[in-house]
């Protein structure tokens, strides 16, 4: 299941991140993330998957 966040996560980071922590801080970080870079939303939403 980690290879199909991690391609959500490259190809729509807030939902990668969505999908391994729901709706929680994490996810909000990341939606601000990817607005101001998509590539800090990418880093960020790897970051989140590898480290659970």
């Amino acid at each position: 299941m980690d290879v199909v966040r991690i391609i959500f996560a490259i190809l729509l980071p807030p939902v990668g991140v969505f999908l391994q922590v729901g709706l929680g801080m994490h996810f909000w970080i990341n939606i601000l993330l990817t607005l101001l870079g998509y590539i800090p939303g990418i880093v960020h939403a790897v970051w989140i998957i590898a480290k659970k």
